[in-house]
């Protein structure tokens, strides 16, 4: 295959040579991939085999430009996997993963070439600021994926990290399939009691397209999902989609238990290979947490503030049930449904009637004024711009003084080709490739409440909140002042990866901020002020279970990764460990892990952790803010300075203590979200 005749790699007149979804196809990624790796191969052999002297230019340099085809293909191919995947394209993960993991064996496990890192290494400190970094980032990368091991441990290394490039992408393809196989089809009217009209209009238009007219048809993406179990009276409907939710992947056709325990053997396998006691203590010693026992320090002192809030919360919960409907025993099909009543009947408030003010396209208008009104950027659409999915819109990003600085992609709403969840990746990163420095190329991915025929996406607040989520990974992204891409943007510690993103989101609670975009998409209304005093006074409402919720999958996480090398019974295992957070009936054949693909398919596994570390940091930080101003201009100068652009420049501490001037503290955290106030009213 020529590769310049290959959309991937030929040059296009697109703006800033965005990629051609219009012209990929299925069959240009095992090409274009197997050439790439021959190509990035031929690089690094020339590299590792040259005669000349180590230097940065001629090794390190040299490796960080050696793969920029397989870059470009493969991150075009995994983003499609996630976001508009066919059957096609999900098979070849089971020959493109194993292949790159080899690949990937092949440059860490070079001896020649870690001799060459070794000796620049040694003399590090004389190298400027980035290069230094950059030079000690390889050199631990090479030791944590077994440069230093012997023949025989490489091979065995290799045989691991082959058979799990396979197991991670079949364990997220049984997630989509299992999510897309679950319908649920309504035919009386009767039945759908309590729904507000946006998820009415919207399942009698999914079930138009499944030639189901005059019925409604529900799914488990969460838009489709949680109006049900929030709103929908019928209590066996709403058991039967909980049921089918907390049960997908296990037992069932698309089961993921044996590749659970397949992967959680092989890491600590791998772990064990490399000269760490277990996975997690290999996984942290890249991040600021440091250990397994911080981690539990984290965990443990966060369950001791918000457990007796919990269980408080869900006893009132209970008498408020059986006062209202005679429930004896509150279920997990319950839980959303009535908190959501005691919710408005406590603080005369319905999250449905935000709803007109927070059309997608004000909300992403509205993402964009704030970002201009901290860091002074525009986005400009570009209709032009070819993209992966109709409904996918594609902006220019720009300075103050009209610099441009990168492409944004915005992919808002569900369908079957996208995996569940929320995410921000890039498909290009901020950094020097070759002779070029490249402007990054990044995505926005949610799964929000779709449009219908006569109304806009009209969101929710927890949707509101994941585009803000994620529009601070984007930041994180498309500000990195780096050069080098292997250091830059979100190329962090994980337990720091989420500070930008989480810290966004507290723009979502502030008025000054609804202010700008909040809106009746009709009538053009600015959404009135005491609807946001309600939203204020209800935002800690049932707080510590979602932090119990939280500790579930943090606590679930460590224990996997933790020592854990056989694990008979995965629902058993699963009771053992987050029993003591469950306030709630466990309902036979339920799991958390058979569906966790954070941790088994996402890059999150010993990591869940972080989202809660992360948590404390951007409470502490956004503590700042408010004393500053939510708007000032010069705090926004410094959150940008020191955290946004710099990436792993320097330790995340460091950065964060020149932010704020200090360490973070928990209490900042607990006190925001009511639970230190609470816990010690008890």
């Amino acid at each position: 295959m020529n590769i310049n005749n290959n959309p991937i790699f030929k040059k296009n007149t697109n703006f800033d040579e965005a990629f051609p979804f219009d012209k990929i196809t299925v069959e240009h990624f095992l090409p274009a991939i197997e050439h790439s790796i021959q190509l990035a191969e031929i690089n690094i052999d020339e590299i590792a085999k040259s005669k000349d002297t180590p230097t940065f230019e001629n090794t390190i340099l040299a490796l960080e430009n050696s793969s920029e085809y397989l870059d470009i293909s493969t991150s075009i191919y995994y983003h499609l996997f996630s976001s508009n995947a066919s059957d096609e394209i999900e098979k070849l993960a089971s020959k493109i993963s194993p292949m790159l993991a080899n690949f990937s064996n092949n440059i860490y496990l070079n001896k020649d070439l870690f001799k060459r890192i070794s000796k620049i290494e040694e003399d590090s400190n004389s190298y400027a600021k980035e290069e230094a970094r950059l030079i000690k980032i390889y050199y631990r990368r090479f030791v944590r994926n077994g440069a230093a091991l012997n023949l025989e441990k490489k091979e065995k290394l290799r045989d691991i990290d082959s058979e799990l490039a396979s197991l991670s992408p079949k364990f997220s393809t049984n997630v989509r399939s299992a999510t897309n196989d679950f319908e649920l089809l309504i035919s009386d009217k009767k039945d759908l009691e309590g729904l507000p009209k946006t998820a009415i209009d919207s399942a009698a238009e999914e079930a138009e397209g499944k030639n189901q007219k005059g019925k409604w048809l529900f799914t488990l993406d969460f838009p489709s999902m949680m109006p049900v179990m929030k709103y929908l009276k019928n209590r066996e409907i709403r058991e039967k989609m909980s049921k089918a939710f907390s049960q997908k992947c296990f037992g069932d056709k698309f089961d993921n238990s044996s590749l659970i325990k397949n992967i959680v053997a092989l890491k600590h396998k791998r772990a064990i290979l490399l000269g760490y006691k277990n996975f997690a203590e290999y996984t942290l010693e890249e991040r600021m947490a440091g250990s397994s026992a911080t981690v539990y320090e984290l965990l443990d002192g966060i369950y001791d503030q918000c457990f007796p809030v919990a269980k408080n919360e869900i006893a009132e919960l209970k008498t408020f049930a059986e006062a209202e409907d005679g429930i004896e025993e509150l279920m997990p099909w319950d839980y959303a449904y009535y908190s959501e009543k005691l919710k408005t009947m406590l603080f005369e408030i319905d999250e449905e009637e935000f709803r007109p003010y927070l059309s997608s396209d004000k909300v992403i208008s509205g993402v964009f004024k704030v970002a201009k009104k901290l860091y002074g950027l525009t986005f400009k659409e570009n209709k032009d711009i070819p993209v992966w999915y109709d409904d996918v819109k594609a902006f220019e990003a720009y300075e103050e003084d009209g610099n441009y600085i990168g492409l944004l992609y915005v992919d808002l709403y569900p369908r079957k080709s996208k995996r569940g969840g929320a995410w921000m990746n890039e498909l290009r990163s901020y950094g020097i490739a070759g002779n070029k420095l490249n402007k990054p190329h990044i995505t926005l991915t949610c799964n929000l409440t779709k449009p219908t025929k006569d109304t806009p996406s009209l969101l929710n607040f927890n949707e509101v909140t994941t585009i803000f989520h994620e529009f601070g990974h984007c930041l994180h992204g498309l500000l990195s002042n780096v050069k080098y891409k292997t250091i830059g943007g979100t190329s962090v510690f994980w337990d720091f990866v989420e500070l930008p993103s989480q810290i966004m989101e507290n723009w979502v609670m502030e008025e000054e901020a609804l202010n700008i975009f909040a809106e009746h998409y009709d009538s053009g209304e600015k959404i009135p002020s005491e609807m946001i005093k309600k939203l204020k006074k209800s935002k800690n409402f049932m707080m510590g279970n979602m932090y119990l919720r939280q500790l579930q999958f943090g606590y679930l996480d460590m224990a996997y990764h933790d020592n854990v090398i056989e694990i008979p019974d995965i629902e058993a295992f699963e009771e053992v460990v987050i029993g003591k957070t469950r306030l709630l009936p466990h309902v036979d054949g339920s799991t958390t892990s058979c569906s966790f693909s954070h941790i088994f398919a996402g890059g999150y596994a010993a990591g869940y952790y972080s989202y809660k570390w992360a948590e404390v940091l951007e409470a502490d930080a956004f503590e700042k803010f408010k004393e500053d101003g939510i708007f000032n201009k010069d705090t926004a100068k410094s959150f940008r300075e020191n955290i946004l652009s710099k990436g792993n420049l320097e330790h995340p501490m460091t950065l964060y203590k020149k932010f704020r001037g200090r360490e973070p503290q928990l209490e900042s955290l607990l006190k925001r979200d009511g639970l230190l106030e609470s816990s010690e009213a008890e």
